[in-house]
């Protein structure tokens, strides 16, 4: 790593942490996680700027302070089993795997899985499993999971995503419509129903149900 790099992850760190990122294992697992092996081109460049960046399919990969609330917020042991809906660049499933015993992740435009599943056996990470499918159902094969995290907007958190936490798990996804102020909420199963919380504003591409366009020939 030369200075000038070792410079850039300092001020990186440093962004996480003065906008809230404060767990240390999420610290460590986004300083080990380089995000631009994520993105390709002219956007590599800016890979360690705070702020979302396009990705094919008419997709983004998240700002790395989102990305480090939203791990924060799910609270990940090393034992849990955790299902992401969304795999977009394969940025936040990687961080999820640092943390994780294990990582599902699940994405309906298959040209994205194929990028990440790439990127995921170059970087020796193999507890993820990447599956293209529809989102919106959840992945009930391997149900139930400790926690799940929702990288699209949905109105209201999936039903099935809900059938399929256990007892004491915890869900955390931005809720509101694509076009308007959505906020980022924590939701967690109890022995009763489900406790929810609202954390901040956010803005991420809507929950669309159904395979990508490249999926239906």
């Amino acid at each position: 790593m030369t200075e000038a790099d070792a410079e850039r992850k300092m001020q990186f760190l440093f962004a996480l942490r003065s906008r809230g990122v404060r767990d240390t294992r999420v610290l460590e697992a986004m300083e080990k996680i380089d995000r631009g092996i994520f993105m390709t081109g002219v956007f590599a460049e800016r890979a360690y700027e705070d702020m979302p960046l396009p990705i094919p399919c008419g997709q983004t990969i998240s700002q790395p302070s989102v990305v480090g609330l939203m791990t924060q917020a799910l609270e990940v042991t090393p034992r849990d089993k955790v299902l992401e809906i969304g795999t977009g660049s394969g940025y936040q499933a990687a961080i999820l795997s640092q943390l994780a015993r294990r990582v599902y992740t699940v994405e309906r435009h298959r040209r994205l899985t194929q990028a990440a599943e790439t990127v995921f056996r170059e970087l020796g990470l193999s507890n993820i499993t990447a599956i293209t499918a529809d989102g919106s159902r959840g992945y009930p094969e391997q149900a139930p999971f400790e926690r799940i995290l929702v990288t699209a907007a949905a109105e209201d958190p999936p039903g099935p995503l809900l059938a399929q936490m256990k007892v004491g798990g915890i869900m955390v996804l931005p809720v509101g419509q694509s076009d308007a102020v959505q906020h980022l909420i924590k939701v967690r199963r109890t022995e009763t129903g489900y406790e929810y919380e609202e954390l901040r504003s956010v803005r991420f591409v809507p929950l669309v149900e159904g395979l990508g366009q490249d999926e239906r020939s």
